[in-house]
């Protein structure tokens, strides 16, 4: 953006902002009467998302009620990590939104959307062992946003054929409005639609959304044009933009939001408001302040003090030497020059997966004693969650000592009662898992391979056809039955062969044959 551009975008004044309003409005209302294509509007709750959905609910307003005829979905994801303080906004205007399109007749209509349970952030991390998110493995994103959102959106294109989603995102700053004001038209309205489907960095929808198209009112205003919008313009679902403004505010770590003035005042634009686990940012800036900001709010520590103890970059030693499925996997690594070949660490350990679950249980009660009454049955950690987990550590990972009710009764006081039919009908259990403890003598990879041996055995007695249990039991050894140090070796003299294989290296071939590895104790690999 040129200096001349800078300066023409800074330079709109309230009066073409006024002027502009009224082009979208009008726009809006264009685009809503021009075919029967169903809107959906992403909210998030924040200050664009607040934005959009009060200019479309406003034009909505004052179009004649026989023209309000097809409905504006209004979507918002939980995903049950949420900010606290932001979930309760959400859910609160929701129940806001949907008295007053009754009351005021306007065809908007709230979702709130949820991740499956076996999506949810402490299923994948405390049950599967997924370590926190990072940039080389986000995992959550999928799971938690765009599988709920997506799964939304496809139901309404499978009834309609088509779907417009109306978004908030905004360029940083933008001269393309300010440059156009004095020759804006309506013309063409499809013209101002954009087919462009990846929009991973707006509302996280995947771009595997055909016969959707993109609406973007608000993409070229400035952060104080929206707040002097929020606070010039009446909320139409009566919840207060004051409101909103205050919970930027206390989340802005020098506890100042003011209206932007010039390029050297601060905005509200950087606070952050998201999942209080999320590690893909190098700390949360939002929550930390709303804590440092209102004594009110210091019941949120514990939560930020689990955010802060799951950002460890250097976490080999709480996770397996192995991937999830059991096998060794290799990388390499370049530090000043010199290349060496590690194993990718996988998922968290048992003790390490148990530690969480103890931590976000005690978090959970902490929580519940120490918030204000409307967060007194806060729930971190659902009880559908805890079933799924307890089935992942029973079934999937064969630790039947059963350790979650456990736990559960050591941190809350109360016996743990699971959802799941059938939960209950165990033939092993901590018994059973003390006595082969004793037996393996603290050799924890012997330990692992009779639990696995057994388990298996136990989960074939309930079927009515053995068939298959030879290759489940193989499968036990081939990922269990070596030590940690002759797995690692094992792994990198297979790298070795294929590297050898690809360069045609016969001696080295010889060298490396297969009869040399260290095979597990069933004389297979």
């Amino acid at each position: 953006m040129t200096q001349e551009q800078t300066s023409i975008s800074l330079s709109r004044t309230v009066p073409e902002l006024v002027k502009d309003i009224k082009n979208i409005t009008e726009e809006i209302q264009k685009f809503y009467c021009l075919d029967s294509i169903p809107w959906i509007v992403g909210y998030s709750g924040g200050k664009d998302s607040t934005t959009v959905l009060q200019l479309v609910w406003h034009a909505l307003a004052a179009l004649p009620l026989e023209q309000r005829t097809k409905t504006v979905y209004v979507i918002t994801t939980d995903t049950f990590v949420e900010n606290p303080i932001v979930s309760s906004w959400v859910k609160q205007s929701l129940e806001k939104m949907r008295i007053a399109a009754q009351e005021q007749k306007i065809p908007v209509e709230p979702h709130l959307l949820n991740p499956d349970t076996k999506d949810t952030f402490w299923v994948n991390l405390i049950g599967k062992g997924y370590p926190a998110p990072r940039h080389g493995f986000r995992w959550c994103t999928e799971r938690l946003k765009i599988y709920p959102t997506n799964h939304f959106i496809r139901n309404v294109i499978r009834v309609s054929g088509e779907v417009i989603l109306v978004l908030g995102t905004r360029k940083a700053e933008s001269a393309n409005r300010a440059t156009t004001m004095a020759k804006y038209e309506l013309s063409k309205v499809s013209d101002r639609l954009n087919s462009n489907l990846d929009i991973h960095n707006s509302l996280r929808y995947s771009s595997t959304l055909p016969s959707a198209l993109i609406y973007s009112p608000i993409q070229d205003w400035r952060d104080d044009e929206v707040w002097l919008y929020l606070m010039q313009w009446n909320n139409p679902w009566k919840k207060s933009n004051k409101e909103l403004f205050a919970m930027y505010r206390g989340a802005t770590a020098d506890n100042e939001c003011p209206l932007v003035v010039d390029t050297s005042t601060p905005s509200c634009g950087d606070s952050r408001f998201g999942c209080w686990v999320c590690t893909m940012v190098n700390q949360d800036k939002s929550m930390e302040a709303m804590i440092q900001n209102d004594e009110e709010k210091e019941w949120m520590q514990p939560l930020l003090n689990i955010r802060n103890d799951l950002d460890v970059h250097k976490d080999h030693h709480r996770r397996d030497f192995r991937r999830i499925h059991g096998n060794v996997q290799l990388f390499e690594r370049n530090e000043k020059g010199k290349t060496s070949v590690h194993p990718i660490p996988g998922p968290y350990t048992k003790k390490w997966r148990e530690h969480w679950l103890k931590r976000v249980l005690e978090a959970q009660v902490q929580v519940r004693q120490n918030a204000p009454e409307e967060f007194k049955d806060i729930t971190l950690i659902s009880p559908e969650e805890l079933s799924e987990i307890r089935r992942i550590w029973l079934e999937e990972k064969h630790e039947f000592d059963d350790s979650l009710p456990r736990i559960y009764k050591e941190v809350t006081g109360e016996s743990f009662h699971d959802v799941r039919i059938g939960a209950e009908n165990k033939l092993l259990g901590s018994d059973e898992w003390h006595v082969l403890e004793e037996i393996c003598d603290d050799d924890g990879m012997h330990l692992e391979l009779m639990a696995k041996l057994l388990d298996t055995e136990r989960q074939y007695y309930t079927k009515s056809r053995r068939l298959g249990i030879y290759d489940s039991l193989e499968k036990c050894f081939e990922t269990s039955s070596r030590s940690q140090e002759e797995a690692i070796e094992n792994a990198h003299k297979k790298r070795d062969l294929k590297t050898a294989a690809g360069e045609g290296n016969v001696e080295k071939i010889k060298e490396l044959t297969w009869a040399s590895l260290k095979f597990p104790t069933n004389g297979k690999d």
